[in-house]
């Protein structure tokens, strides 16, 4: 049986969505593994959405939080808003009581990814403020670490991401994510694909 690996975000202006397309590709480059890529609801009208200049959203599918209990593994992704994940995210996980409840999510393992607008914005308080919804589901928070290598300790441009997980910097909204970038995202989907299948493999 395939190793279920769920990549879950939330993206208005698509940075965090091209992280996640990515990510499906690393994960689904490990054998046995099975990728799928959904996205939060929108909370905010369309009104709002318009007056924000947000792109229409993609054909991603909307994600029930009943729906996390049939993945063996995730990698959570959102931008963020003021140093955390943005409030569409939130109110997602504010609707798995159920799930913590009867500990359904409890010793899986999650990644986190993540977009901001500035290098000071929160690529690293907005996945470490985002560790505590994990820890109340028992889940296995999984950091890539330095496992990227030599792209950990690129100083010659600007790359988002941390040892916490792959990140992107959407600047003004006119910035993509680049060619390093987007490699650590998909080095990110490899990495905890490879450790979701091992965790699913291991004798009780």
């Amino acid at each position: 049986m395939a190793t279920k690996v769920y990549i879950v975000y939330y993206s208005m202006y698509g940075h965090v969505e091209k992280l996640a397309e990515k990510i499906k590709e690393g994960a689904e480059s490990v054998e046995g593994v099975e990728a799928s890529l959904w996205q939060v609801a929108e909370i905010l009208s369309e009104e709002v959405l318009s007056k924000m200049s947000a792109p229409p959203k993609s054909d991603v599918p909307i994600i029930a939080p009943a729906d996390l209990a049939e993945a063996d593994g995730f990698i959570f992704g959102f931008p963020t808003r003021f140093g955390m994940m943005a409030s569409q995210f939130k109110a997602f996980l504010d609707g798995t009581g159920g799930l913590w409840r009867t500990q359904q999510l409890a010793g899986k393992p999650a990644g986190i990814f993540y977009s901001t607008g500035s290098q000071g914005g929160g690529q690293e308080t907005t996945p470490l403020t985002a560790i505590t919804q994990l820890v109340h589901h028992g889940m296995i928070f999984v950091p890539i670490g330095y496992t990227f290598g030599a792209g950990m300790f690129e100083l010659e441009q600007v790359k988002g991401g941390s040892p916490y997980g792959a990140g992107t910097f959407a600047g003004d909204g006119s910035r993509q994510p680049t060619k390093l970038e987007l490699d650590q995202a998909f080095h990110q989907g490899k990495y905890i694909a490879t450790i979701t299948k091992k965790l699913k493999g291991a004798p009780a």
